[in-house]
């Protein structure tokens, strides 16, 4: 749709923007006003002249992007830190035992929810989102709304809804999600969620991640990390903390403007972007390339149909097989011990390279 705003190398098929985004063109002359005039120049004036406001100005443009209306998300910190910060606040003064997670979660959605376990001296217990079997007892449920593994989209409703009958909480991760479908966080009164921006969102490498906590959990959301950024008033260097009474109190410590403004530039490319459009059009290339993998070679694709913008497909010697790819200019990924993983950011990703990556797969593996 906009493959003309990126900088990809000529001859190279870019299928990993489910791992790091390629660059808007615009973004290294951007930085480049940033790092020469607004730190060069204006040096710590610049704070007061917008870099303050900064985390929750990104946030809302990325609000926008996932259902959320203005003063709801706030970008900083990493993911891992706002999954302990959404968890932390969602199992305080809980008389719940337990916290559920899903079994395929990211690695560091796990880690984060036994650390948080530990703390609230909680149950974490593993499940298949599809299983239906919460409880009074659960406090809160941590979900990813794509799976990392096998590009599986989460139904978001359903799951937030049965949640919700059980008197439970939820968590989404939207770090597979955020940037190619839809998302509806405030419609469908969520909870909590979190996600990256250097995936979808074309960020950056390290571009800060963000949290969104609605308006109506504001007042109680207790941030377990209570640094200076999150004060009510934090140049008043008062002994004691006092919450911000909106979004701000998400926040922690001073924030990472180069990478924040980065980001910033970056989402320019969604200014106009009709988020049905580009779903329906990740849809049409991930069958496309489905369909020609399935044609050209007897590889299994794991991917089912309710899916996010990924196609995974199990492949012996995985680590190999795509070093070859990439070796031919396909850029995509793989997971141990057997899962070969391509992301289709439909804002540069064309048929051509959908059908090019697959003819280039059946040379390797036949």
């Amino acid at each position: 749709m906009r493959r003309e705003l990126f900088d990809i190398p000529e001859g190279v098929i870019y299928l990993d923007g489910n791992s790091l985004g390629a660059p808007p063109k615009h973004v290294a002359q951007r930085m480049q006003e940033v790092v020469r005039h607004q730190w060069g120049e204006r040096l710590i004036r610049s704070w007061s002249e917008g870099w303050w406001e900064t985390p929750q100005r990104v946030g809302d443009r990325i609000g926008r992007l996932i259902g959320a209306a203005p003063g709801q998300v706030v970008v900083g910190d990493s993911t891992s830190v706002n999954v302990f910060k959404a968890l932390m606040g969602a199992t305080k003064g809980t008389t719940r035992t337990e916290i559920v997670c899903d079994e395929s979660t990211f690695p560091t959605d796990g880690y984060i929810a036994q650390s948080v376990a530990g703390l609230r001296n909680l149950d974490l217990r593993l499940a298949d989102p599809s299983a239906s079997d919460l409880t009074e007892h659960t406090a809160v449920v941590l979900l990813n709304h794509v799976d990392y593994r096998t590009g599986r989209l989460h139904d978001m409703a359903r799951l937030t809804n049965e949640a919700h009958a059980v008197g439970a909480q939820v968590v989404w991760d939207l770090c597979h999600s955020a940037g190619v479908l839809p998302i509806e966080l405030d419609a469908l009164r969520i909870d909590y969620a979190i996600g990256c921006s250097y995936k979808f969102l074309n960020g950056g490498p390290g571009a800060p991640a963000f949290i969104y906590v609605p308006k109506h959990k504001q007042e109680t959301f207790d941030n377990p990390l209570s640094g200076w950024n999150g004060h009510s008033e934090p140049f008043g260097m008062k002994p004691h903390y006092e919450p911000d009474p909106g979004i701000a109190r998400a926040r922690v410590g001073t924030p990472d403007i180069l990478s924040m403004l980065a980001l910033d530039a970056a989402l320019d490319v969604w200014d106009d972007v009709d988020l049905a459009e580009l779903r329906e059009r990740g849809l049409e290339l991930t069958a496309l390339f489905r369909t020609h993998v399935e044609k050209l070679t007897s590889l299994e694709v794991i991917t089912p149909e309710h899916r996010g913008n990924q196609i995974s497909v199990r492949c012996d010697n995985a680590e190999h097989v795509m070093d070859e790819l990439i070796s031919r200019g396909v850029i995509g990924d793989h997971r141990p011990p057997d899962i070969l993983r391509f992301g289709f950011a439909p804002l540069y990703v064309t048929d051509d390279d959908a059908i090019r990556a697959a003819e280039a797969l059946a040379e390797i593996v036949n």
